[in-house]
């Protein structure tokens, strides 16, 4: 069923003989159903998967005995909204001082205070990851706040800086071309090697920005 406060329906999309892609209407729609896919595989109640990988508005199963059978079972579900969550956000020290503080300043019509009141005011969510090993994107920014990729992306972007593209806040986990929009940096490690896990950051993940001097 479809219409108000009803999301559309699930289309699922065998790929190959091993692997499924869920594709949804909303990046919303999206993290709900890998929540729900999470719960459902730690409750048993989830045919044996390998790895479940969210992305902006599809969730790939890959490893499955049947992708087929559970693309059918899947036109039942009804997927709950996100679940509150019950742990505490990963909090990120971030010094905001940003070379494109300014520029977000004037495309949210406030000063550069505000950009950080509003920012630190947050509790994001990682949605999923994606374009360099530990790069989460982050959601949370209302609509108003949302902000284009720069005309020109930089060649060399540092890293552990914060910026903005779009609805998604996110941390270049290493030095990396880029064209989000810059507003701080923070010295928390995203990505180690030798860290279990090596992703600070993973899908669901709540997040919380503080300022730092």
């Amino acid at each position: 069923m479809t219409g108000p406060g009803h999301p559309a329906p699930l289309r699922a999309l065998p790929v190959g003989p091993r692997a499924l892609l869920v594709e949804v209407a909303t990046a919303e729609e999206a993290q709900a159903l890998h929540a729900e896919l999470l719960r459902r595989r730690a409750a048993g109640a989830l045919p044996p998967v390998r790895e479940i990988v969210p992305a902006a508005r599809t969730v790939l199963l890959d490893g499955l005995a049947d992708p087929y059978a559970l693309a059918a079972d899947l036109a039942s579900w009804n997927v709950p909204p996100l679940p509150a969550a019950d742990a505490e956000p990963v909090v990120l020290p971030v010094r905001y001082d940003g070379a494109d503080l300014a520029e977000v300043a004037a495309l949210w019509g406030v000063g550069e205070d505000e950009v950080v009141r509003l920012h630190t005011g947050t509790v994001f969510r990682v949605a999923f990851c994606g374009f360099a090993p530990g790069f989460g994107y982050l959601t949370g920014l209302p609509e108003r706040l949302h902000v284009p990729r720069r005309a020109t992306p930089r060649t060399a972007v540092p890293a552990g800086s914060v910026g903005l593209a779009g609805p998604y806040t996110g941390v270049y986990p290493r030095s990396s071309p880029g064209g989000w929009q810059l507003i701080g940096r923070t010295d928390a490690v995203l990505w180690d090697p030798g860290r279990e896990p090596a992703a600070l950051l993973a899908p669901g993940t709540r997040v919380r920005f503080e300022e730092r001097a």
